[in-house]
């Protein structure tokens, strides 16, 4: 039996926290859907709420409990603006926080923005066997962190480990 592992196709749902965008105008959430299918995988949903602590929560709860929700990637309201308020909204729901993902993100993006890059709160962490990401609203913030982090890290391939393991992975949907 051979080690090596084949891509598996995961269920991503992407949330946009914004007081001032809609889904016409939403580039880092679309860069996310676009990063996401060109990697393989399937958009399971797409949603943009305005930066409330209730309706990220709710948003989010609702694909937390979703047996077909995978992951979930949020762009938005993780800086330390009035209204940023996707951390606290999201970490309370935690099984597990993933410590590593908001160093590591903060790590590659000083190449980027230098120390701009402290004002970044990204989070991550598991819900009930679903994967969360909390990302800056910049479409540049989302790129750098799919690119160098999380197109890994959802890849079964990928070694010495990754987070598919991790999910709920019930194959809702056949392969065509």
């Amino acid at each position: 039996m051979s080690a090596t592992k084949e891509f598996e196709p995961l269920n991503i749902c992407v949330l946009t926290v914004s007081d001032t965008r809609n889904l016409e105008t939403d580039t880092s959430g679309q860069k996310l859907q676009d990063l996401l299918c060109a990697a393989g995988h399937r958009l399971h949903d797409r949603k943009l709420v305005i930066d409330d602590i209730y309706q990220i929560r709710a948003a989010l709860s609702n694909w937390i409990v979703d047996p077909l929700a995978q992951v979930v990637l949020i762009t938005g309201g993780t800086g330390f603006a009035g209204r940023d308020s996707t951390v606290e909204a999201v970490t309370p729901l935690f099984d597990k926080t993933v410590v590593g993902f908001g160093e590591l993100f903060r790590q590659v993006s000083y190449e980027e923005i230098g120390t701009s890059t402290i004002q970044s709160r990204a989070t991550a962490g598991l819900a009930n066997r679903t994967l969360i990401f909390c990302l800056p609203g910049s479409t540049g913030a989302c790129t750098t962190a799919w690119t160098n982090i999380i197109a890994d890290q959802l890849d079964a391939r990928h070694r010495p480990c990754n987070f598919v393991g991790q999910l709920r992975l019930e194959n809702p949907s056949p392969q065509s």
